[in-house]
């Protein structure tokens, strides 16, 4: 595999940073993996954390080196955090689960797979358009596709923010799926929270991630969001991959390609930020509330990672 990859998170004008974003690969497979977490405290943060998580060490036992079968590792990772969440809420004793949604691709042998709940979404780019992009599961959706409002409408709707499927909830969560999709060299894939989307149109964030290193477009679109986005910003985090499909043209000197060819079967490289290790950090939590979160994170998860 050949690709360029560049994921960041911002935490807007609010005090806390509840997404969670997340890249790993081996030799043959790369997973990407967002969540935008919803809850009081420092709930939210951990719900997204779960998520992202849960499937980041799936992938680390799974891919060795490629995955057997993306939809059903996606669709058993997508419900093993929901239920881990449920856990976690259950540990807590808390009155109301915390929630997040999530949006994970596999791409494997050139060809991508993807799940998603709730209305962060992943945009597919090809040739300079928007070839494919993620229905939300949200009220504003159900209204646009029946023809009551239009997306101007949408921006300024007073129930935008409210979505009918996450993870963590008293239901099971609706997952949708991709068909498996062929990648193209020059594809692009965008993973991202509704803190990006709900700022930019689509053909904002179409101008600006189609042009040139993806290491240089998504902090030009992110700096676009902070100054659109105004006092209220919320957090915003995107992952964005760009896929190659030989390689060629490819030089050991330049770093902002990957390149997996002579990568061990049984090594996958991983890109997570780990709750409460962000030196930007601004919970009023102490050392000893993060450590216990972390270890609950952790036996949430493990109890699934089968």
């Amino acid at each position: 595999m050949k690709f360029t990859i560049y994921q960041e998170s911002r935490p807007g004008k609010r005090q806390n940073n509840e997404d969670r974003v997340a890249y790993c690969y081996s030799r043959n497979a790369l997973l990407m993996v967002i969540a935008d977490g919803m809850g009081g405290h420092f709930y939210g943060e951990v719900a997204a954390q779960i998520a992202v998580q849960t499937l980041v060490e799936a992938f680390k036992r799974e891919a060795r080196p490629r995955i057997r079968d993306p939809f059903l590792f996606l669709q058993k990772g997508v419900l093993n955090a929901h239920y881990a969440i449920g856990d976690f809420t259950q540990t807590r004793r808390l009155n109301d689960s915390p929630r997040t949604t999530c949006v994970a691709c596999i791409v494997q042998d050139n060809i991508a797979y993807w799940a998603h709940v709730g209305d962060s979404r992943l945009y597919f780019l090809r040739g300079g358009r928007i070839l494919l992009k993620t229905r939300d599961h949200s009220r504003l959706q159900q209204l646009m596709e029946k023809g009551l409002i239009n997306e101007r409408q949408a921006a300024i709707h007073p129930e935008r923010n409210k979505i009918y499927s996450c993870l963590g909830g008293p239901a099971r969560p609706e997952i949708d799926f991709s068909r498996k999709t062929p990648l193209e060299s020059g594809d692009i894939m965008l993973l991202c929270t509704d803190g990006v989307w709900g700022v930019l149109s689509d053909r904002s964030i179409l101008s600006t991630v189609r042009a040139g290193d993806l290491r240089q477009s998504v902090p030009e679109l992110f700096d676009r969001i902070e100054k659109k986005g105004g006092a209220s910003a919320d957090n915003f985090s995107a992952v964005a991959v760009r896929w190659e499909e030989s390689y060629v043209d490819l030089s050991l000197d330049d770093t902002s390609f990957i390149s997996t060819l002579a990568m061990n079967r049984d090594f996958v490289t991983t890109k997570l930020d780990i709750f409460g290790q962000d030196p930007n950090y601004k919970a009023e939590l102490t050392n000893e509330e993060i450590e216990r979160a972390v270890a609950e994170i952790h036996a949430a998860i493990q109890k699934y990672s089968k």
